[in-house]
């Protein structure tokens, strides 16, 4: 079966509580879980990055329910295209509180093909290499 990712950035609404955060990142892994797509969504208090993953049909209709969601704004697509093999199939969606200078570092990246360096190649990380090392820590914690 093919796969697709998203990555994305957006500006969060001001009035968005970090219960309403809570909420949504909830209804979005029921969701997700149903559509096949597993994901993470960054948020540095005023900024989202979310990756997503998943078959095309999935993608589609949650990539759809994020452009109508009501909790950010100006939407700016990172990358979208194939995938050989998920990246991040540890949760249907799973938020993760960053600081700015990560977000920024990771919206910057290189997220051409959603690559990943070669043989380990510390020195020269891809934007999925970084939200890797964001991620690890995580799932290291159980």
């Amino acid at each position: 079966m093919p796969l697709r990712a998203i990555a994305y950035v957006s500006q969060a609404k001001p009035d968005l509580s970090a219960a309403r955060l809570q909420t949504l990142v909830e209804d979005a892994s029921r969701f997700n879980k149903m559509a096949g797509v597993t994901g993470v969504l960054l948020h540095d208090g005023e900024r989202f990055l979310q990756y997503i993953e998943g078959p095309p049909d999935g993608i589609d209709s949650v990539y759809e329910r994020i452009l109508q969601a009501g909790s950010h704004v100006d939407i700016v697509e990172l990358a979208r295209g194939r995938l050989g093999q998920r990246q991040f199939p540890y949760w249907a969606m799973r938020g993760l509180p960053v600081d700015a200078a990560l977000l920024r570092q990771l919206s910057a990246g290189d997220w051409s093909g959603f690559a990943r360096s070669v043989n380990g190649d510390s020195v020269v990380l891809t934007a999925v290499d970084l939200l890797a090392e964001v991620v690890r820590p995580v799932l290291s914690a159980g």
